[in-house]
């Protein structure tokens, strides 16, 4: 257990969260699943068990401060430390993810939105910063989007500019302005925080009939960036090996 790695990764137990605790399992890397239910966590990590990787089940609402703080008196316990954290969890707007909403959206919108895809991944990673720093080398990893670029908001001949959800848009900007922040602020721990865009992926969030890519490729970014060594990136915008603007 000394020399495996621990990685832990919020909402996983389906999509994109499940495929990257798989994939890291298949690399070695002990995972534990997180969801809002202990049951279905449970669940989840059984399924990968059976296929030989060491997983475990824990229960977390990315909104409950109790949760928050159970979960990292469990992991020190049982581990003592976390190498990996994947903030993957995030919540899609209650419309549609591809109009135009800015004038109309309303207080409930936004704190739907911005409790789980911004306030939740700052508060998530506060409470176990203290198991990342027992890591020799932790990594970070923040599940954000493309749509949270403000420069290619800004492009005319932008492939996103007809894309212009408020709410969800501006969440995935402020996440990339705390894995900046949190990169900065870190240097010299050996933590590297990076921010991912899966890509446009088959999943409920992104839709199964018209997203191109399938969710095997849509976890590669993150688990790339959970792997990286000491010249790997840090405080970076990456897309399949390839840095974003923000």
């Amino acid at each position: 257990m000394k020399d495996q790695k621990i990685a832990l990764i919020t909402g996983a137990n389906r999509g994109i969260g499940y495929e990257t605790a798989k994939q890291l399992g298949e690399q070695g890397v002990t995972v534990i699943l997180t969801a809002r239910s202990l049951d279905v966590a449970n669940e989840s990590a059984g399924k990968l068990k059976q296929l030989g990787i060491d997983a475990h089940g824990a229960k977390l609402e990315v909104t409950s401060a109790d949760d928050r703080k159970a979960l990292a008196k469990y992991i020190d316990d049982k581990f003592g430390r976390l190498d990996i954290l994947v903030n993957n969890a995030g919540v899609a707007p209650k419309r549609s993810l591809f109009e135009k909403i800015t004038a109309e959206t309303d207080e409930e919108e936004f704190e739907y939105i911005f409790q789980t895809n911004f306030f939740s991944v700052v508060y998530v990673t506060n409470a176990l910063l203290p198991l990342l720093k027992k890591s020799g080398a932790g990594r970070i990893v923040n599940l954000s989007s493309i749509l949270g670029s403000l420069t290619l908001h800004a492009q005319a001949d932008s492939p996103i500019k007809d894309i212009k959800v408020l709410s969800y848009n501006a969440s995935k900007a402020a996440l990339n302005m705390f894995t900046n922040h949190l990169a900065i602020e870190l240097e010299g721990t050996g933590i590297k925080v990076n921010s991912a865009h899966p890509g446009w992926v088959k999943t409920e969030l992104g839709g199964t009939e018209v997203a191109p890519m399938e969710i095997v490729d849509g976890a590669k970014t993150s688990v790339e960036l959970s792997l990286i060594g000491e010249d790997g990136p840090n405080g970076r915008f990456i897309h399949l090996g390839e840095e974003l603007p923000w």
